[in-house]
């Protein structure tokens, strides 16, 4: 779909505040932390689709931007820039590779470096103690980025069914929209 600047510059817009609304909204549902910045990312699907590849990336820092200036919930705004706000356009770049091994190796090494710069910059930035990721006192860091990892897969897969769905659903109402 060919969209003029103007178009796209708005379609982007409305984008961008929806995703910064969902991470900003973490601060408002403190249990939400990880689930609504991962909603966010699924929105910039439609900017990956509609807008392509290098717009959505501009979707992307500007709600990262955003929503470490606006949230109050600095861990969600830093797992939006940290994985979940690139995840859905490096999964575009990535799926098309004909090698399955070589996809879900980088999408494993991005995710588990994305996790534990998270975890360190949550310990040593934002101040969160060790002790809470440890129970009687046992460390439960890896068996957490263990059960992340499951997590990350079944969210992969999640993003690829949503795209699917935009494309059927959304998308032929987005092109009626701005058809001519």
């Amino acid at each position: 779909m060919l969209l003029k600047q103007g178009e796209k510059l708005a379609f982007g817009g409305i984008l961008c505040a929806l995703s910064t609304l969902f991470v900003v909204g973490a601060g408002l549902f403190p249990t939400m932390t990880y689930a609504l910045p991962a909603i966010s990312g699924v929105l910039l699907i439609a900017a990956v689709i509609e807008l392509g590849k290098r717009w959505a990336f501009f979707c992307y820092a500007a709600v990262a931007l955003l929503s470490l200036l606006l949230g109050t919930d600095k861990e969600a705004a830093l797992l939006f820039l940290l994985l979940f706000g690139y995840y859905p356009i490096l999964k575009s770049l990535l799926d098309p590779l004909r090698s399955r091994v070589l996809q879900w190796t980088v999408k494993l090494l991005v995710f588990n470096a994305a996790a534990v710069l998270s975890y360190l910059l949550a310990v040593y930035v934002l101040g969160i103690p060790q002790e809470s990721f440890s129970v009687a006192g046992i460390s439960w860091q890896w068996l957490l980025l263990l059960a992340g990892n499951a997590v990350f897969l079944l969210y992969d897969k999640a993003i690829g069914g949503v795209a699917v769905l935009y494309c059927h659903r959304v998308h032929p109402a987005v092109l009626r929209i701005f058809r001519r």
